[in-house]
């Protein structure tokens, strides 16, 4: 079933699976090369509006509307920082500047909002996704080099990202998805999204591959690898006492059906065996375990009846050619055939 907005359903939400979890982790030292290889990507994100739909299903709890409310007024009080503001900052960081650290820290909470929010349908709840974020966004004011000429919020953009994308990795699936693989979700999302606005349908898999660069069975395959799991726990419905688990087949169950049959085979068996003589059922009885499930030999029985074994093959040979007989009489091979 799709959701209301235009963000994929449980089973559109993709990945490549052959994108691996390497440097591009945030927190390695070597990080800062892979970010100049995806600045120019990533020069275009400016901070978006803080108004955010607080009626969605992450949003649904009145304690974290409000929560997240009061939030968005509080950041929003401090102004933006134009380019020289930021490099002035920067250079005091450099000579240990706590309150200047500080500053650039608040100055951008907003950019962590406007990111955040973009991640609020994968697993985690906006709240989460913004703490995740601001620790990246520390971490990039720790980073931060002016010098390099491109701007704070550039750089921060991608720390952020990483930090989100890999807490929603580690956090937001029973299933843990690499880093990378949740960060091509995001990113097939919004080719889908783009796609419903610009064809004006669903696109189907075969447009969504068109457009991902994609083949149509890695499409389809990764529709099939990547889902949301459910709660046992999840109520059927709201008229419902029961929950999915009462659903589930008890595989070490006896189905109804076979304890009437074995019932039934028993009886008619103990109806067979009072067909012979106490010696001979007592013989059969030991030699097949009836009883106690633990079979004898012909020596055991022998020994505690006080005869030979021979013997005891005997009687054992007579009394199965009663029950032969009387079998055949009853039918009994009819529990052998499986009627299903």
């Amino acid at each position: 079933m799709r959701s209301k907005s235009n963000s994929l359903t449980v089973d559109d939400e993709l990945m490549e699976d052959d994108l691996t979890e390497e440097t591009t982790v945030a927190g390695s030292e070597d990080d800062d090369d892979v970010f100049n290889d995806d600045l120019k990507a990533e020069e275009g994100d400016k901070v978006e509006s803080l108004d955010i739909d607080l009626s969605t299903k992450d949003l649904n709890r009145e304690d974290d509307i409000s929560s997240i409310q009061v939030y968005l007024n509080s950041i929003g009080k401090t102004p933006l920082l134009t380019a020289k503001e930021e490099i002035d900052l920067a250079k005091r960081i450099e000579k240990n500047d706590i309150q200047a650290k500080n500053h650039l820290i608040i100055a951008n909470l907003r950019l962590v909002v406007s990111i955040a929010k973009r991640y609020c349908d994968l697993g985690l709840p906006l709240l989460d996704l913004i703490q995740e974020g601001n620790t990246g966004l520390i971490r990039a004011v720790e980073k931060y080099d002016y010098k390099k000429g491109y701007r704070f919020s550039t750089y921060a953009t991608w720390w952020i990202r990483q930090a989100i994308t890999r807490a929603i990795a580690d956090k937001g699936r029973n299933i843990r998805l690499p880093v990378h693989a949740t960060e091509a979700i995001q990113r097939l999302k919004k080719i889908r999204r783009q796609l419903t606005f610009d064809l004006g349908h669903y696109p189907s898999d075969e447009e969504l591959a068109t457009a991902a660069g994609l083949p149509l069975s890695k499409i389809r395959q990764l529709k099939r690898v990547v889902k949301r799991t459910v709660s046992l726990a999840t109520p059927i419905g709201p008229d419902d006492d029961r929950s999915l688990v009462d659903l589930i087949e008890d595989e070490y169950s006896v189905h109804p059906t076979k304890t009437v049959i074995d019932k039934m085979l028993s009886e008619d068996i103990q109806e067979l065996l009072d067909t012979l003589s106490p010696r001979e059922r007592e013989i059969l009885t030991m030699r097949y375990g009836i009883n106690d499930d633990r079979p004898c030999s012909l020596a055991e029985i022998g020994a505690k009846m006080g005869v030979t074994r021979e013997r005891i093959r005997q009687i054992e040979a007579k009394a199965l050619r009663k029950l032969h007989y009387y079998g055949q009489r009853k039918r009994l091979d009819e529990y052998l055939h499986d009627d299903a």
